[in-house]
């Protein structure tokens, strides 16, 4: 079974808020909307997929996720502290129980000594708490973004496996 059929079978057993079904948004950088395609490649997904936002650039971060200028030039668009107020902003936006974000460097350009190409931070935000994990793929453009994917979405996973224990 796929990573996003085992999503959607687990989405259907998690109540959301005020009783409705499970809601999943996702706040998408680096992966420029990948991610929501790969959840509604499932028939059936509007029953769970809220929606998506694709935020490339600060602007677009700053208004419709609410990632504040501050967070921004202290830490830059790739951080842990973007990536948690994008999953946190994009949860609010689409009135969801759960969002996904991403934001990273794919490359072949764009990497620095302190923040390298195939460096991505992926954050997972609940109505309760918000996980933020780093990742560093070592591969070109599209495999890393693919990678980044793919790491989201075990995210997400492990998250609804965890919480029906």
């Amino acid at each position: 079974m796929r990573v996003e059929e085992e999503i959607a079978a687990l989405a259907a057993s998690h109540p959301g808020a005020g009783g409705r079904s499970l809601q999943i948004a996702t706040a998408e950088s680096a992966t420029a909307g990948r991610i929501v395609d790969t959840l509604t490649n499932v028939a059936g997904a509007s029953a769970y997929v809220a929606g998506g936002v694709v935020a490339y650039g600060n602007e677009a971060k700053q208004r419709l996720l609410g990632v504040k200028t501050a967070t921004l030039h202290a830490h830059g668009a790739v951080s842990k502290e973007v990536a948690r107020e994008m999953a946190e902003g994009g949860r609010r936006a689409l009135d969801a129980d759960l969002c996904v974000a991403d934001t990273g460097i794919a490359g072949p350009g764009g990497g620095t000594e302190t923040k390298p190409v195939g460096l991505f931070f992926l954050a997972l935000a609940s109505r309760e708490m918000c996980e933020v994990r780093e990742f560093h793929f070592d591969r070109d453009r599209e495999a890393n973004k693919d990678a980044a994917v793919q790491a989201a979405l075990m995210m997400l996973r492990a998250h609804l496996l965890q919480s029906t224990k």
